[in-house]
């Protein structure tokens, strides 16, 4: 049983590019950023906390 992205606490980044429409690429660059608020790292994998993305989604105005 696989579990919808929208139900997801984290994402990886190609989950988040089909959720937001944002290209892999640019959220690389964004989770790259040290004051990134929403990623989380494990190991060498970076997962996007899906709840604070979707709250920085809502606040950003240009990415």
């Amino acid at each position: 049983m696989e579990v919808p992205i929208w139900e997801k606490l984290n994402l990886t980044i190609e989950e988040a590019a089909k959720y937001s429409g944002i290209g892999t690429n640019r959220l690389r660059d964004i989770v790259a950023q040290p004051s990134c608020p929403f990623v989380l790292h494990i190991g060498t994998k970076k997962l996007i906390k899906r709840k604070l993305f979707e709250k920085y989604l809502e606040s950003a105005t240009v990415l």
